[in-house]
């Protein structure tokens, strides 16, 4: 599986991904519910809930839906707070976990390392009912090379492939209502593109957009008709990001594209809705893998972020709830006419023509009293 990815954003994160076989969940930039967060530091962990947020999570109800989140492995990211979203309104919760951390993820669950951030609006704790190995870059096993699997790091863990997990999901669930995509990796995301080899491109485009396609189109033969399909991207795919490279903007606006296609594709043949969400950054175990430079006082992510916060319309902290209670919206029967779409939840960045603190502008109020 790509491993923990997002910027944007399975399991391992990005820049760890020495190999183009690794899922990791999405680079993660950004986080919160459908309200406003309260002023505090920026960071992955949830935040307490509002009334309006216990409001929100009230009028859409999921009980019954199974929902089957592709990339989770800790619950720092994007993948975690959508799989708490998504729980707060009844869904049964599965999950998809890339291979080599999947031992790590299953000891940390059982030792309590995650209860903190597994309350739930009623003050019950999520279960995530089963979980998966599955490596997102091979969509059968006749895709997988025999060093991976002579992988002491995939020894016992089971089928892993997108065919055989879909086959297990299956065979355990029958039919399933929601999928969501939170992986990406870029081997090479400290690289500008200018420096990526060709194999980490492609690597990147594997791991984090065809790995969309392939999970769709092995999962949509079981999924209900009306069923939703949600993925994770980043900015970098319409806008100039110094320090994601590696191909991975590339990627993203692969994915972006693909969602479109996929949109028309797989609701003509299906019933199914497909969209992504366009995050802002957080400071996710993945995302933080992006590390500091030499010379650099800060990692890529704590940049992003301080940026975010300067620069964006709306001059407050992103949490990783937020993308989750976005997604609970698109995951809904409440979004039943919106496919093919683009949100953005990153607190307006994306409208920004210029940066407010340039020096350029040194000596001007750039912000309106």
């Amino acid at each position: 599986m790509i491993r923990i990815s997002g910027i944007v954003i399975c399991t391992v994160a990005v820049a760890l991904a020495s190999s183009c076989s690794a899922f990791a969940p999405s680079l993660d930039v950004g986080s919160t519910s459908f309200r406003a967060s309260p002023a505090v530091s920026q960071g992955a962990k949830s935040v307490d809930k509002s009334p309006t947020q216990l409001n929100m999570a009230k009028q859409i109800d999921l009980t019954g839906k199974v929902a089957f989140i592709a990339g989770v492995a800790d619950s720092s990211g994007y993948g975690w707070a959508i799989a708490r979203a998504l729980a707060n309104a009844g869904a049964t919760i599965i999950v998809g976990t890339w291979p080599p951390v999947l031992k790590i993820f299953q000891m940390g669950l059982k030792k309590g390392s995650f209860d903190d951030d597994s309350i739930l609006d009623d003050g019950t704790k999520m279960e995530i009912q089963k979980i998966y190995p599955l490596d997102a870059v091979f969509d059968t096993p006749e895709d997988v090379p025999e060093e991976i699997q002579n992988n002491k790091r995939y020894s016992g863990v089971g089928p892993f492939t997108i065919q055989e997990v879909a086959k297990l999901v299956e065979a355990d669930y029958g039919k399933i209502d929601i999928l969501v995509h939170s992986l990406a990796n870029g081997p090479e995301v400290t690289k500008p593109l200018l420096e990526t080899s060709r194999k980490g491109y492609l690597a990147a485009s594997s791991a984090s957009a065809y790995s969309a396609v392939a999970l769709l189109q092995k999962f949509a033969p079981i999924m209900s008709e009306g069923a939703a399909f949600l993925s994770l991207t980043y900015i970098a795919s319409e806008k100039v990001i110094p320090g994601y490279g590696g191909g991975m903007s590339s990627a993203k606006a692969q994915l972006e594209s693909d969602t479109r296609t996929l949109a028309f594709e797989a609701g003509r043949k299906y019933g199914i809705r497909v969209n992504t969400i366009s995050a802002g950054p957080l400071k996710s175990r993945a995302a933080s893998a992006i590390g500091k430079e030499p010379g650099q006082a800060k990692t890529f992510i704590e940049y992003a972020i301080d940026y975010s916060k300067t620069n964006a319309p709306l001059n407050q902290d992103l949490y990783n709830d937020d993308v989750g209670n976005a997604s609970l919206f698109l995951c809904s029967s409440q979004s039943r006419t919106i496919t093919g779409s683009t949100m953005y939840v990153d607190n307006g960045l994306n409208v920004m023509g210029m940066a407010i603190d340039s020096e350029s502008f040194e000596g001007r109020d750039m912000v309106p009293p």
